[in-house]
């Protein structure tokens, strides 16, 4: 009975670490959120919980622009690493042979500087006056007036820039789990490379791409760094408005309501991807 008892508890004793880490710094600051989103008052008098739903359709009603353009830009964020970072992955996995650790080197390299700087090296090549658009419009390639910076191109070209080692890593490690046996046997069963590659090869790098899109979306939908250094006024996301509200305003029932509905848009994203893609089937890929 003693035995059983042991036997039936291990699965929770081993889940109660992260259980507890999740509780400490993921339910816990959720719930301090709700309740500062819920009070009422100012900086000077103080604030005090009265319940004020309100909040959350005021922030939605004043910044559902901001909302809706960070996810778009989010997405196709997402979308451009995948079609950039897959082939990449790919290579590597497939044709880098003993170098597979340089290449994934030299993709990470760029996290040895920090994300700001990287941001800003961005904003020199971008400027009208720049390094690239400098020398293009001294050739005459292109008009006195083209400008990049404070355009949507720009803070997506940032966005994807920085966030494309977040896809390109899982892809890898997912690409690199595929026993290549099973391309010499697509291929003896008279497969085609494009035929073993759509049957074999990508149902098989899933879970790759579903942790690659994970990692990317979530922090391109709610990041602020390259919308205000590579962007403009008519290119605001929600986390410049969330940094603006609580730092400068100091409306923290805002701050904290617009915070609150981002996080609950990106669970409700993630949990209907994930039903979407079948989250057993990309367990039971990985576990093959």
């Amino acid at each position: 009975m003693i035995r059983r008892l042991r036997s039936a508890l291990v699965p929770y004793a081993l889940a109660l670490p992260a259980g507890l880490w999740l509780a400490i710094f993921f339910v816990a600051p959720m719930i301090v959120m709700l309740s500062v989103a819920l009070e009422t008052g100012n900086l000077i008098s103080g604030f005090t919980l009265t319940w004020h739903f309100a909040t959350f359709w005021q922030a939605i009603d004043l910044y559902h622009v901001q909302f809706i353009r960070s996810f778009v830009y989010g997405l196709v964020t997402t979308v451009l690493t995948i079609v950039i970072g897959y082939p990449v992955a790919y290579w590597i996995a497939f044709r880098g042979g003993r170098r597979k650790s340089t290449y994934l080197l030299l993709i990470l390299l760029p996290f040895f500087v920090s994300f700001v700087i990287r941001t800003v090296s961005w904003q020199f090549l971008l400027a009208d006056n720049g390094i690239l658009l400098g020398h293009l419009k001294a050739w005459h390639l292109v008009s006195q007036n083209f400008h990049v910076l404070a355009t949507s191109f720009a803070v997506v070209l940032g966005l994807t820039y920085n966030f494309l080692p977040f896809m390109i890593l899982p892809i890898y490690v997912g690409l690199e789990r595929v026993d290549e046996s099973l391309l010499d046997a697509a291929a003896d069963l008279y497969s085609s490379k494009r035929e073993a590659f759509l049957r074999v090869v990508l149902p098989l790098s899933v879970p790759g791409v579903f942790a690659g899109v994970l990692l990317t979306f979530v922090p391109a939908v709610s990041d602020y760094v390259n919308a205000q250094i590579l962007g403009g006024t008519s290119t605001t996301m929600i986390g410049n408005i969330i940094e603006t509200v609580y730092l400068e305003n100091n409306q923290y029932p805002t701050a904290a309501a617009l915070s609150f509905v981002l996080l609950a848009a990106l669970l409700i994203g993630i949990f209907a991807y994930a039903r979407a893609l079948g989250t057993e089937d990309v367990f039971e890929a990985a576990a093959a």
